[in-house]
């Protein structure tokens, strides 16, 4: 067999893929390992400092210092979008906007790795309590648990007892 036959072989692998596989079977492998908690805690980690790097992007290319509601709506619904997301605004209120989702940028591999819900959550608080001053995500159906969409509801006021994970911005 030539070097040309095997670079040439029909096979689903490219960088992209690759990625995918590689973060979903580490999601696994945590979660399998130290459990789901502290899979999810590892992830949000990540996941802050992504967020702080996608929120600085979006302020930086749209030339404002900060993003005002309707714009952070809009940047969660574009940000997925770019890594192949299918998130789209069910309502979008003052205190609250509620996203869906078809298609997880994770694509299959999320399957079953719920850890990886923690990402979505993590940047999408980061980037609404950095702009708004507070964030409560709850993830209420996530395809990852075998639900057939998510369903992601981000709270930008506080309500005492409210299920979810808080958020706030920096400058306090």
């Amino acid at each position: 067999m030539t070097m040309d036959e095997v670079s040439s072989a029909r096979i689903p692998l490219n960088q992209d893929r690759f990625l995918r596989e590689l973060l979903g079977y580490l999601a696994e492998a945590i979660q399998d390992v130290a459990g789901l908690e502290q899979a999810e805690g590892l992830v949000s980690i990540v996941g802050q400092k992504m967020g702080d790097e996608i929120n600085a992007s979006y302020r930086s290319a749209l030339n404002v210092s900060g993003l005002d509601k309707s714009q952070v709506a809009a940047v969660m619904v574009d940000l997925k979008r770019r890594i192949g997301g299918d998130f789209y605004i069910i309502e979008q209120h003052e205190d609250r906007i509620v996203l869906g989702n078809w298609r997880c940028p994770f694509g299959r591999y999320v399957e079953g790795r719920p850890a990886l819900c923690m990402m979505t959550s993590n940047v999408f608080g980061v980037i609404a309590a950095e702009n708004t001053g507070y964030a409560r995500v709850e993830i209420t159906e996530a395809i990852a648990n075998g639900d057939s969409q998510c369903r992601v509801v981000v709270s930008l006021t506080p309500e005492e007892g409210a299920s979810g994970r808080e958020y706030f911005s920096a400058d306090g």
